[in-house]
């Protein structure tokens, strides 16, 4: 499938592939962060004129909403339709995993209070998290839902790591380039399974269309910009997430339209300052994903293996 940004921002061939019924030229997902020399790229200087506490806070956003999301994939396992699909959910999750270790190990680097990326992810409380809404809630192992989320997830991923790909940041740039690979067949997955359930039997377009409904109020948040995230626009380090909207819904209701399913009715604004997880204001889900994520390393702490 062909990326959304070939020098351009638009959707208008995004999924041009979709009735494509070829192999992907390329049909495994990376695994681990993917970097030759992980050390050097995370302890690169920090760009002249950005404040390394807003860095480290972009830095955390970013990866925490792929390690709380990669989480939330993993319970698929063994609870997928079908083994196909659970090796399928499986690999994405590694592959959002491995983001989110590059990410919180430059966090971890650039704020400079000894923190690592095992101290981030493992020891850190709720409120210190910084991730999107949408990252954190369970979909009951419903599968409709977590194809839906999946495909709002990924476009939305997609769209702002492309925009990402010249970071003024090298590990932001870095953890781009190979990220917009991989969510590129993240997006492309969910869209045909999304496709399949819409345009399938009644029941099928029934489940999907009650999915996008549960999905559809956390989109909003996804498009509000942190006083974090402004500074680094203006630094040239991050992107607006705002800026992405009109590309995220372009793409949505293509894939809609093809799925003959309906655009909810409910469009969150997601104004610029509201409160949310990038303020660390989480649902109750994030305290349930959590004590699973966190569970080994607080019982046994200092552990290795």
């Amino acid at each position: 499938m062909s990326s959304i940004h070939e020098g351009e921002h638009d959707a208008t061939n995004a999924y041009q592939s979709l009735s494509e019924t070829t192999a992907q030229d390329d049909p495994r997902w990376a695994f681990g962060t993917g970097f030759a020399d992980v050390e050097a790229e995370i302890s690169a200087a920090v760009p002249a004129g950005v404040d390394p506490a807003d860095l480290a806070a972009y830095c955390q956003m970013l990866g925490d909403d792929v390690l709380v999301y990669s989480q939330r994939l993993a319970e698929w396992v063994a609870n997928a339709p079908e083994l196909e699909e659970e090796v399928a959910l499986a690999n994405i999750a590694l592959d959002l995993l491995g983001q989110a270790r590059v990410l919180l190990a430059r966090a971890g680097h650039v704020e400079g209070a000894g923190r690592d990326e095992d101290v981030l992810a493992y020891l850190r409380d709720q409120a210190e998290f910084r991730n999107v809404a949408l990252a954190e809630q369970s979909d009951d192992l419903d599968f409709a839902r977590c194809v839906a989320r999946l495909l709002v997830f990924s476009t939305w991923r997609l769209a702002l790591l492309q925009r990402l790909l010249g970071s003024a940041d090298p590990v932001v740039a870095a953890v781009a380039a190979k990220g917009v690979k991989e969510l590129t067949y993240h997006r492309d997955y969910a869209a045909r399974w999304i496709l399949r359930l819409g345009d399938g039997t009644a029941e099928s377009h029934r489940r999907a269309q009650a999915a996008l409904e549960w999905v559809w109020p956390y989109l909003g948040e996804l498009f509000r910009t942190s006083v974090e995230e402004r500074r680094l626009v203006a630094a040239g380090v991050a992107v607006d997430p705002a800026d992405t909207r009109d590309e995220v819904d372009g793409v949505l209701d293509q894939v809609l339209r093809q799925a003959t399913l309906t655009r909810p009715d409910l469009r969150p604004t997601g104004t610029v300052g509201g409160r949310g997880g990038r303020q660390g204001l989480h649902t109750e889900r994030l305290g349930l994903v959590l004590a699973e994520l966190q569970s080994v390393a607080r019982a046994h702490p200092g552990a290795t293996w």
